[in-house]
């Protein structure tokens, strides 16, 4: 069962910074798209940003300017810059990646999670 590794979550004051890191185990198959996605709780899951194989990007519009998405592929990781951090920023963040064979037989997997609390 692949499992994408989480870390960098903690606690910061408002306005400061975090960078998150997850890292692919190390496969024979090809990763596609990498994300972040965060939880609140008893909300759904919804998307943070999102990167392809080849450097594109997708962030939700709260994030925008401040998030910065970034991954290596020679290393099979994927990193969050979070700037200008807010309250409401506060919850679990979760790495995801899209790993398969091929695009069409591809799963998506997750990491264990990660807290990120802005507070003062």
């Amino acid at each position: 069962q692949l499992l994408l590794v989480e870390s960098g979550g903690g606690l910061v004051q408002p306005g400061g910074s975090l960078r998150l890191s997850c890292a692919a185990p190390r496969s024979i198959f090809s990763i596609y798209d990498m994300g972040w996605y965060r939880q609140a709780p008893g909300k759904q899951r919804e998307l943070v940003a999102t990167i392809t194989s080849s450097g594109s990007t997708n962030y939700a519009d709260s994030v925008k300017g401040r998030f910065t998405i970034s991954r290596d592929n020679a290393n099979d990781t994927v990193c969050l810059q979070m700037n200008s951090l807010k309250p409401e920023d506060t919850t679990v963040y979760y790495c995801n990646a899209f790993i398969g064979r091929s695009i069409p037989t591809m799963k998506d997997y997750w990491g264990q999670g990660t807290q990120v609390t802005v507070s003062s």
